[in-house]
């Protein structure tokens, strides 16, 4: 009888230290409100509950759940075209990063164009770089550079003064928003398999000529890669 009533007592205090517990939490979460109603009616305007990012979210990263919350803001302060529900974003692949804290805008998860200028005679292709291997992600649209394959024992020109059409980290104005994985060239058609091939053998690597020292002078829209390709086989062979 007296382990009944012990055990009965036991429950009780522990129900009652859990709601004493709620009770403390819910105050401090409804001082924490108010006190945030509070700074931003001192500004002024009209509040209204908007997304902010929990975390920061990366370029290219799919936004989840769990990084959104609502949260009241002025609306003078809020930018153009701010989420007012999660689930307009939820799912959607952030084209620029967003700092944890900041309002979510759905600037931040336009549209990336993906129409390429190829130039009259030549097939866009894109081949795997990281950041390191794109001159440190200093290769932007209308960039021309020498294009070069390394592998364990050797180290070969693929092409030389290629086009850079476009790049995974920049837009047409060749701003960076985010690390490269893969750039984009012109080639000749009959090119394409060879510079394939070269990209599955061996890591590619880019080189920014100094300024007038390109092959092509500034001429030609993009430079021949089978004859560059070949060129090189012969001076290989010549040796």
């Amino acid at each position: 009888m007296r382990r009944r009533k012990t055990t009965v007592a036991g429950i009780a205090c522990g129900v009652l230290c859990a709601a004493c517990v709620l009770a403390y939490l819910t105050s401090v979460r409804g001082e924490a409100d108010a006190a945030r109603a509070e700074a931003l009616a001192r500004y002024g305007g009209e509040q209204v509950e908007v997304c902010v990012a929990r975390r920061d979210v990366a370029a290219g990263e799919k936004l989840d759940a769990a990084a959104v919350e609502t949260k009241l803001w002025v609306a003078d302060l809020l930018p153009a075209d701010a989420v007012r529900a999660a689930g307009d974003v939820v799912g959607r692949m952030a084209t620029s990063s967003i700092l944890a804290g900041e309002v979510l805008s759905l600037k931040r998860f336009g549209e990336v164009s993906t129409s390429i200028d190829v130039p009259a005679g030549f097939a866009a292709l894109s081949v795997p770089a990281k950041t390191v291997q794109a001159v440190g992600g200093a290769l932007a649209p209308g960039s021309r550079a020498d294009l070069y394959a390394s592998g364990d024992t050797s180290t070969t020109a693929v092409a030389r003064d290629v086009l850079v059409l476009a790049t995974s980290a920049g837009g047409a104005d060749g701003t960076v928003t985010a690390d490269v994985t893969w750039v984009t060239v012109a080639v000749e058609p009959e090119s394409v398999q060879e510079v394939i091939a070269a990209s599955r053998k061996a890591e590619l690597y880019f080189a920014l000529p100094a300024s007038g020292d390109a092959a092509g002078g500034g001429g030609a829209a993009g430079l021949a890669l089978g004859s560059t390709v070949g060129s090189d086989a012969s001076r290989e062979g010549s040796r």
